[in-house]
């Protein structure tokens, strides 16, 4: 990206805040401190009315808001807009509180061809949560669980956190963690940690928290040795499938916490996936012999450990499909 049109996309960015630090101008642009002080102090030289904010955590003000024009939407670019906000109603999102002054706000500003416009697209979408009984745009009622919010506010802050993990009822855990991810899988919001006290990856409930906070603790390996255990892991995964469209359409509607699924073929027409197995976990086994059954017939496996390869071979009465087939 060229200076000026950094400099001109950092202008915008901070013209819709009261307040912003050199941090956030770093992540949201992915550049160095250095860089970001320069733009900003020839930001300033331009007259943008900014001030040094004082204080913990530091920063700038804004003085006046209305220094670049205010944004107009094109009728195409708010149908977008309005649409999004159609296919992701009732989805257990967070801030949903925020999404409805939104959603007023995005229909205030339509001319009155476009409001019938959005009212008509309402009433003709149907997606996956609307219900269609009453497909009232501003009925999000699906809220996330409470602890949702605080864990995204804090972790785009620091994410070496303490959380406060409840594993059954009364019985609370105190964790140290590192954050890699807060994802959604089978309608349950899921945040992947690195326990620092088991030294696993580990994926816990959103709503089994009950108290999340920036930890005052040392962390006990740095951010990059983290993600590299993370690649080793991936790299040593015992199990490889492959999916073809058939399969890839029922593991987007079931799959295990933390698998992710890459599609080799256009138009998602095949994928694969790997996982690391405990193959002395029985339990483990019977459900993944279960939902590999789920996924159809067209299920072929690239490395399969024996352990899942027997019990699968008992339940199809013949051998799996297999390419390039390696078991351990």
């Amino acid at each position: 990206m060229k200076k000026t049109e950094r400099v001109n996309l950092i202008m915008r960015y901070i013209n819709n805040r009261a307040h912003f630090t050199i941090a956030e101008i770093q992540r949201e642009f992915k550049i160095s401190r250095a860089t970001a002080i320069r733009d900003i102090d020839e930001i300033q030289a331009l007259g943008f009315p900014l001030t040094t904010a004082l204080g913990r955590g530091g920063g700038y003000n804004v003085l006046q808001n209305q220094y670049l024009p205010s944004v107009r939407f094109t009728p195409e670019e708010l149908k977008a807009i309005f649409i999004s906000f159609i296919a992701s109603k009732n989805s257990q999102l967070p801030y949903l509180h925020n999404r409805r002054s939104i959603t007023e706000k995005l229909i205030g500003i339509a001319s009155q061809t476009q409001q019938d416009e959005l009212i008509e697209l309402n009433n003709i979408l149907l997606f996956e949560n609307t219900n269609p009984a009453n497909p009232n745009l501003l009925e999000l009622d699906d809220a996330a669980p409470a602890e949702l919010n605080q864990l995204i506010s804090l972790a785009v802050r620091d994410k070496h956190l303490r959380l406060t993990y409840e594993m059954s009822p009364g019985w609370t855990q105190l964790m140290d963690v590192f954050l890699l991810h807060i994802f959604n899988s089978n309608a349950q919001w899921l945040a992947e940690v690195y326990d620092f006290g088991t030294d696993e990856f580990r994926y816990l409930p959103v709503d089994m928290l009950r108290d999340s906070a920036i930890s005052e603790e040392k962390m006990k390996w740095p951010e990059q040795e983290i993600l590299n255990k993370k690649r080793i892991g991936a790299r040593g995964a015992n199990l490889v499938v492959k999916l073809d469209k058939i399969g890839i359409q029922r593991f987007k509607r079931m799959h295990p916490p933390g698998i992710i699924l890459s599609f080799t073929g256009m138009f998602q027409s095949s994928g694969i996936f790997s996982i690391q197995l405990d193959v002395a976990d029985v339990e483990t086994l019977a459900y993944y012999v279960d939902w590999l059954l789920f996924l159809g017939k067209g299920v072929e496996f690239e490395r399969i450990p024996n352990e899942l390869r027997v019990i699968l071979e008992e339940r199809l009465g013949r051998p799996p499909t297999y390419t390039g087939i390696t078991t351990e």
